[in-house]
């Protein structure tokens, strides 16, 4: 079971806290006023994963809204693909 810890303790020992959770995989129920507002726990593998695709949708979503932008700025009756085309001959 995890262990709880005020928001205070927690600002006071951050370094001792983390190190736990790193070395010892201890868990910590964060509190405020004696509500519980956050987990602290270890990093898994598991999170590595969904990390990395988070940033790859945000990254995906990027490019998107920037697909539409140079869509609506663009201009040229020819196709991006059509000028790359006439620049390589």
């Amino acid at each position: 079971m995890a262990e709880t810890i005020g928001i205070r303790d927690l600002k006071n020992n951050t370094s001792r806290i983390v190190q736990a959770v790193r070395e010892e995989a201890v868990e910590y129920v964060v509190t405020m006023r004696g509500e519980p507002v956050a987990v602290l726990r270890p990093w898994k593998a598991e999170d590595v994963a969904l990390y990395r695709m988070a940033g790859m949708e945000d990254e995906i979503e990027e490019m998107k809204l920037l697909a539409q932008e140079i869509a609506a700025a663009w201009v040229s009756s020819k196709s991006g693909v059509e000028l790359i085309e006439e620049q390589r001959r």
